[in-house]
């Protein structure tokens, strides 16, 4: 496994299906996506807001600010906590 180092996390992109209200499913977009899932968390104890980010989480990122990679067949980003820019909360 990948553990990313400082202020840094490891994310896994979430591939989201673009569908009409009619049940027609559009093909993806060239546009990346910028929602994905907290894989692992570096060292974040010296985050003066605190940890509120947990692994399983699901985050928005500035688009072009992660570094690529690929890892047992799985591709993954490792990102700057300073580039998250907002937690995806469910629903309830």
């Amino acid at each position: 496994m990948i553990k990313p180092l400082y202020d840094r996390l490891l994310l896994e992109t979430i591939q989201e299906e673009s569908m009409t209200l009619s049940g027609i499913i559009l093909p993806e977009s060239k546009d990346k996506p910028t929602i994905a899932r907290v894989v692992a968390i570096g060292d974040l104890e010296d985050n003066e807001s605190g940890n509120q980010i947990q692994v399983g989480d699901h985050v928005i990122y500035k688009k072009y600010s992660a570094t690529e990679l690929k890892h047992n067949g799985q591709d993954y980003l490792i990102i700057e906590l300073k580039d998250i820019l907002a937690l995806v909360e469910e629903d309830k």
